[in-house]
């Protein structure tokens, strides 16, 4: 998915780079489809930091995290979706409410792809600092207020970002297929050419490699939804394995630099 990106760039967001672990395994509950994974990311401890020294993907925004342009939507029940919570978001949860339920919450940008309307230069659910309900997302606010888990409300690359989940057809010699399935981080450079105009991303940054889990649990809910429970268990098997074998030049080289 293309993602449209500007700003002032003031210096190359670092990448994770250099030698990585990956595990290959069937989905256990589809053996036409082999999961990829790459346990150096999935082991790190990878956070976000929004509201807690992140400085946004632009300097000149350095309150909008990664909300400046707005989320493209996957699909229309995506977008549906997002639509349907928008109605239930109050004046206390959100802050640009009488804004979006007058003009939408939708526009299409001009490839014709479909996104969270942008207002005043971040995302129309993207509540603003000074606001008595919080900084941050109106969605994810009400998700936690509700008692959900905001992977139920927000658009899908909000709550995915930054796992990248990637499909490949893959053919064997026998002239047999399979489907590939590979989850590892969303780099600044998979934005496409736009992703190199941010002043800063958190991947490969060690400020944002200080959770106290590694993203395999941390991001479990997420991951879960991603490639169902049983791949997810045997991924967490892996994962643990992994951390067990101590292997300290396949460690993320973010995480590496807290130690």
């Amino acid at each position: 998915m293309r993602r449209k990106l500007a700003g002032v760039k003031t210096a190359e967001p670092p990448t994770a780079d250099g030698a990585r672990a990956w595990v290959e395994f069937p989905d256990p509950d589809d053996s036409e489809r082999i999961l990829r994974c790459d346990l150096t990311w999935l082991t790190s401890r990878w956070t976000c930091i929004f509201g807690q020294g992140c400085p946004g993907v632009y300097a000149s925004r350095p309150d909008d995290g990664c909300c400046t342009h707005g989320a493209y939507f996957s699909d229309a029940d995506d977008e549906q979706r997002v639509r349907e919570f928008a109605q239930l978001l109050d004046e206390d949860t959100w802050q640009l409410r009488s804004d979006g339920l007058r003009h939408g919450v939708v526009e299409t940008d001009e490839d014709g792809e479909r996104k969270t309307r942008v207002v005043d230069g971040a995302c129309i659910f993207h509540n603003r600092p000074g606001f008595a309900g919080g900084t941050g997302c109106a969605l994810h606010k009400y998700a936690l207020e509700a008692g959900m888990h905001p992977l139920e409300t927000k658009p899908d690359v909000c709550w995915q970002l930054p796992i990248r989940r990637a499909y490949r057809d893959v053919e064997r010699a026998d002239g047999s297929s399979y489907l590939e399935i590979t989850i590892t981080e969303y780099q600044h450079r998979d934005w496409g050419s736009g992703g190199h105009d941010m002043d800063w991303y958190c991947t490969g940054a060690a400020s944002a490699h200080v959770g106290v889990e590694p993203v395999y649990r941390s991001n479990e809910p997420e991951l879960r939804e991603l490639v169902g429970d049983a791949a997810f268990e045997e991924l967490a098997r892996h994962c643990k394995a992994f951390l067990d074998a101590q292997l300290p030049l396949l460690v993320h080289p973010a995480t590496a630099e807290n130690g």
